[in-house]
């Protein structure tokens, strides 16, 4: 076998081809990456689903009304001290996590559009307002166009 050689390496069509498949996936992922804004909307969307579903379960699971309050970026919730009671006063829930009051903040420029009206979840979890009557289904809106959280008013379900 000798004076036989052996050619190793990337053919110029090889290298061309891969070079363009990275131009491509360069001009689609670099745009998404660099506008954080929609992941931050999508964020703020995610965890106020997940602090509503907590508000329901924890209604439910503790016989007392919880409350949610919002400003035009974050939410917060509360517990009444005693069952039957609809005053949440500065009765803090604690997060699943231990943060104490459960509390989300939306990041940079998401916000709710516009803020929405605060509510309780009774100890059927269902929505009512501070005197304790039953609510219509609620809609949470996010700003720039991320979907809407629907709060149905017979049964509380987040969706």
């Amino acid at each position: 076998m000798a004076g036989r050689s052996i050619n190793r390496g990337f053919s110029l069509l090889e290298l061309v081809t891969v070079l363009v498949v990275v131009g491509i996936l360069a001009a689609v992922a670099v745009p998404r990456l660099s506008d954080t804004q929609i992941y931050d909307q999508l964020g703020l969307y995610d965890n106020t689903r997940a602090i509503l579903r907590y508000a329901q379960k924890s209604a439910i699971a503790t016989r007392r009304v919880v409350c949610v309050t919002f400003t035009l970026t974050s939410a917060t919730l509360t517990v009444a001290q005693t069952a039957g009671s609809f005053n949440c006063g500065a009765n803090n829930l604690t997060g699943p996590s231990g943060e104490n009051p459960y509390t989300i903040t939306a990041k940079s420029s998401a916000t709710y559009a516009p803020a929405p009206a605060d509510f309780n979840f009774n100890p059927l979890g269902q929505p009512v307002d501070a005197a304790g009557s039953l609510l219509p289904t609620q809609t949470i809106s996010i700003a720039d166009g991320v979907s809407s959280i629907v709060v149905e008013g017979d049964t509380g379900y987040v969706h």
